[in-house]
């Protein structure tokens, strides 16, 4: 039975994306076989896949207007190390109605999981991006996952919202989710020349009794520009520094189990 992780935090630019993408690219590079779920009405993931298809997408997926065969793209890379194959729900703009569309329907925050279930043996991780914010799409994510990874921006405000997110992820799991853990927090756009990165990752340790992977994301151009190439970081740039942050953090996940 594969492992279904939503990548969740309320607060935009956080990273959320870029590492759903990564870590997605690096588990198969690993050997995992991976289903990305676009959850988010920017679809900024499955841009970022390269993946232009706005067709059968999990807006219509949710609505039950299609199959969930006919929503499932097969995305592969190629770099000179191999081929990375990652398949795709993909997202566009009118999921943002959704909420609003299955506001009547009957056990509308599982209808996501309803439609996963089916196929979760065929994936070893299957990956949710979810929308920054806590509305019907993300229960409807966090409904569904075995867990939450949850990507931190190294600023100011990075304590701002976990706590409330947080306390989200216990009421899910007291009355939609009795399975719901949290993976753990993942620091993003860290700056080793800055104290303020620094002092952010003591923070939270000091503040928050979470796991906190010892992967840390750095500030990476190259992670800024493979999204337009419509590729993941490692086939962009394998030897970039954020490539490796993300092949780190991916071995950190399989050997956590």
């Amino acid at each position: 039975m594969g492992k279904v992780i939503a990548i969740t935090n309320q607060k935009g630019g956080v990273g959320k994306t870029t590492t759903t993408i990564n870590l997605a690219s690096n588990l198969s590079a690993l050997g995992k076989s991976v289903l990305i779920v676009d959850l988010d009405p920017q679809a900024n993931t499955t841009s970022g896949l390269g993946c232009m298809d706005d067709e059968n997408t999990v807006y219509e997926l949710l609505l039950e207007d299609c199959e969930l065969k006919d929503c499932i793209r097969e995305m592969s890379y190629k770099n000179l190390l191999g081929t990375r194959r990652i398949t795709l729900i993909p997202s566009k703009v009118d999921l943002a109605g959704a909420e609003l569309e299955l506001a009547d329907v009957d056990e509308r925050v599982y209808r996501l999981r309803y439609k996963l279930d089916p196929i979760r043996g065929n994936y070893d991780y299957i990956l949710i991006d979810c929308p920054p914010s806590l509305n019907l799409l993300t229960v409807n994510a966090l409904s569904t996952a075995d867990s939450v990874m949850i990507p931190v921006q190294c600023e100011f405000y990075a304590l701002q919202g976990l706590a409330q997110l947080l306390e989200t992820v216990d009421m899910v799991r007291e009355s939609l989710n009795s399975d719901l853990q949290v993976e753990g927090l993942v620091f993003t756009m860290y700056d080793p020349r800055t104290n303020l990165s620094k002092q952010v990752i003591e923070d939270v340790k000091e503040n928050l009794d979470v796991y906190i992977f010892k992967a840390v994301i750095p500030r990476n151009v190259r992670l800024a520009e493979a999204p337009s190439y419509g590729e993941p970081v490692d086939i962009y740039d394998r030897m970039s520094s954020g490539a490796n942050s993300y092949r780190k953090l991916a071995k950190e996940l399989i050997k956590k189990g």
